[in-house]
């Protein structure tokens, strides 16, 4: 059986998150609705600005529906903002942003730079099939990173080189998982496969 998992479509990589989640199998719909956001197994939030999603979704009526369905335990993976929008708690955010929530960790904004200071470089991911032997190549735009990671949540990812060696660009908690960096932009699919599988498993 093919999971539905949707898109959150307000902004950002929505086509490439869905063509990636078609090729490990899923249905991939768009979910800018309560209505559509009710029939989904799992939800992927795309990179872009984490406070025009978080106004946006307040603008479509979606922000309690998406939050709500979080805390009842929806799988949901975000990537870049959508780790922001996932985070507990922000640094570097602007005054009265909201976070979905869901998991245990401190996030900084544009914790890397500016988008000048945008960079790719390989990652090792714990869960990401094959990455040990085979590196996930990760593309950082504008990206936050990890400051802090609570007794909930898992670290899963670090970069292994350079000036940010060290930084957290990965986590999980239960069914949620998010990442500092694109993998929708490289088509390298393992990140979506293992989010696929979260969701299977939750079914």
């Amino acid at each position: 059986m093919s999971p539905t998992i949707g898109v959150l479509a307000l902004q950002g990589d929505v086509r490439e998150h869905a063509r990636a989640l078609e090729e490990c199998g899923a249905d991939a719909v768009p979910v800018r609705r309560a209505s559509e956001l009710a029939a989904v197994d799992g939800l992927v939030i795309p990179g872009g600005e984490s406070t025009t999603i978080d106004k946006l979704l307040r603008a479509f009526d979606l922000f309690e529906p998406v939050q709500q369905r979080l805390r009842d335990g929806l799988p949901a993976y975000g990537s870049c903002a959508g780790m922001i929008l996932l985070a507990d708690r922000v640094l570097g955010g602007i005054e009265g942003q909201r976070t979905l929530g869901g998991l245990d960790i401190t996030v900084r904004r544009n914790a890397f730079g500016r988008q000048v200071d945008s960079f790719e470089t390989d990652l090792v991911i714990d869960g990401v099939e094959d990455s040990a032997a085979d590196p996930l190549h990760a593309v950082f735009i504008r990206a936050p990173w990890v400051e802090e990671v609570g007794e909930q949540a898992t670290v899963v990812g670090r970069v292994e080189s350079g000036p940010a060696a060290g930084r957290i660009v990965a986590v999980r908690q239960g069914p949620l998982l998010a990442t500092s960096f694109h993998p929708e932009v490289t088509g390298d699919t393992r990140v979506h496969r293992l989010f696929v599988q979260i969701v299977r498993d939750s079914l």
